[in-house]
Parts: C-alpha cells; structure tokens; sequence
C-alpha cells in the first residue's frame, strides 16, 4: 500500500497518464478526523465506496444461497402472471 501525505488542495493521479485511463484525486477539505475527496475519472470507470461494494457482494452471496426450489418457484410464478394466470 502507498501511503501518501497531501493538503488540501493537493492531488494524486492514478493510471497511465492519458485521459481514458486516469483517475485524479484531490483533497479538497479536512475536517476534524474526516477527509473529503474529490474523484475525477473517465465516464466508462465506475467509482462507489466499499462499503457499497461489500453490501452487493453480500447480497449476491446470500441470493447464490437461495434453495434451487425458490428459484424454479419463482420463476413458475413469474411464467403465470406473464400469461395472466394467477398462482393459488
């Protein structure tokens, strides 16, 4: 892990150096124990917070963990309500 020391206003550059490639961060305020950053990056890169990668991984892992009959469940009800037959 880098550890790098910057001040407001300071910032970094991550990736090759061109613009599809290259993510810019900057400190732009500190305050008390908190940070706040500013994240430019090309529009086909994806940025979110960990915490909201983690609760997705959690999600798919608890759906990967769904018994198979849930799933042919769900999928007969779906097949009846798409030709307007309701399930009992």
């Amino acid at each position: 892990m880098l550890v790098l020391t910057r001040r407001v206003g300071d910032t970094i550059e991550i990736g090759n150096g061109d613009d599809t490639t290259t993510i810019t961060v900057t400190v732009v305020a500190i305050k008390g124990k908190q940070v706040r950053l500013g994240i430019q990056a090309p529009s086909h890169m994806t940025i979110k917070r960990k915490e909201m990668y983690q609760e997705v991984r959690n999600q798919n892992q608890e759906a990967s963990q769904l018994p198979a009959t849930s799933a042919f469940a769900a999928k007969e009800i779906l097949r009846q309500l798409k030709d307007n037959e309701f399930p009992q």
